[in-house]
């Protein structure tokens, strides 16, 4: 019997060898829900409404405040306060990490001036205003002949009565005075031809900084010193702007290039 028992466990055996080995297939399933988020240090993990330690952010991200020297607490691992200590929802149903212990200075208003008054103790602000100087042609302000002034411009040789408009005519006797602009005091603007018999212009591009020129009315004389040459375009005339300081502005053409003019500006020597 007990040789019958020992063969057929011999042969239970070798059944069980010759047999293919296998292993069961199966899945595991990532935990999911507010209490489980990625292995980051930089997300915080969400944990649900707990007693112990309820809505606190546990990631290694957030940092703890070490308790304070020979506290009861401070041999104990573990212990400290999370620098951040919970976390909110935002309205878009984010999460956002809040500390609530940092306040923030509000910021102050800006001062305002004080309103318009006419009391004693009250100071009324007055609107500031920019005096331009400008000096009228006026029919006393011609010479005999009919001009208005003579420039002068030393490093060039140049010496040219100046006459009261831009036109062909004007042009075609000096330089000419652009209309509407001050013939002395604040900026006084002065055209000329760059090429022919009155090229007295042709020129002025080749001037340097600091170079004079001299403007003589019945106003008196002034001296200019040059501070710019500069290539503009024929419909730029901001160069025929007031200005406070007293300057004068030169204009020509450019040769071969009438989409552009030549400028040179000087202001006064003091």
């Amino acid at each position: 019997m007990r040789k019958l028992l020992t063969l057929c466990s011999t042969l239970c055996l070798l059944v069980l060898l010759c047999l293919p080995a296998g292993a069961l297939e199966y899945t595991i399933d990532a935990p999911s829900g507010l209490e489980y988020a990625n292995a980051t240090s930089v997300e915080p993990v969400v944990t649900a409404e707990r007693d112990e330690r309820p809505n606190l952010d546990l990631s290694k991200g957030n940092p703890v405040v070490a308790p304070a020297f020979g506290s009861n607490s401070s041999y104990l691992p573990g212990s400290g306060e999370a620098m951040y200590s919970f976390l909110g929802i935002t309205g878009d149903g984010q999460y956002a990490i809040g500390i609530p212990t940092l306040s923030l200075p509000s910021t102050p208003s800006p001062l305002l001036p004080p309103a318009a008054s006419t009391g004693s103790n009250n100071i009324t602000l007055e609107p500031s205003t920019t005096t331009y100087g400008f000096t009228e042609v006026t029919r006393d302000m011609y010479y005999s002949g009919n001009y208005l002034g003579r420039v002068k411009i030393p490093s060039l040789g140049v010496n040219v009565k100046v006459y009261e408009g831009t036109d062909s005519s004007a042009l075609a006797k000096g330089a000419g005075h652009f209309e509407n602009t001050s013939i002395w005091d604040g900026n006084v603007c002065i055209a000329g031809h760059n090429r022919g018999a009155n090229c007295y212009f042709g020129e002025i591009h080749t001037l340097s900084f600091g170079d004079t020129i001299t403007l003589t009315t019945k106003a008196g004389s002034r001296t200019y010193s040059v501070t710019s040459v500069s290539k503009v375009k024929e419909t730029d005339t901001s160069m025929l702007n007031r200005t406070v300081e007293n300057q004068i502005t030169l204009l020509t053409c450019v040769k071969n290039q009438s989409a552009y003019r030549w400028c040179v500006q000087a202001v006064e020597v003091k």
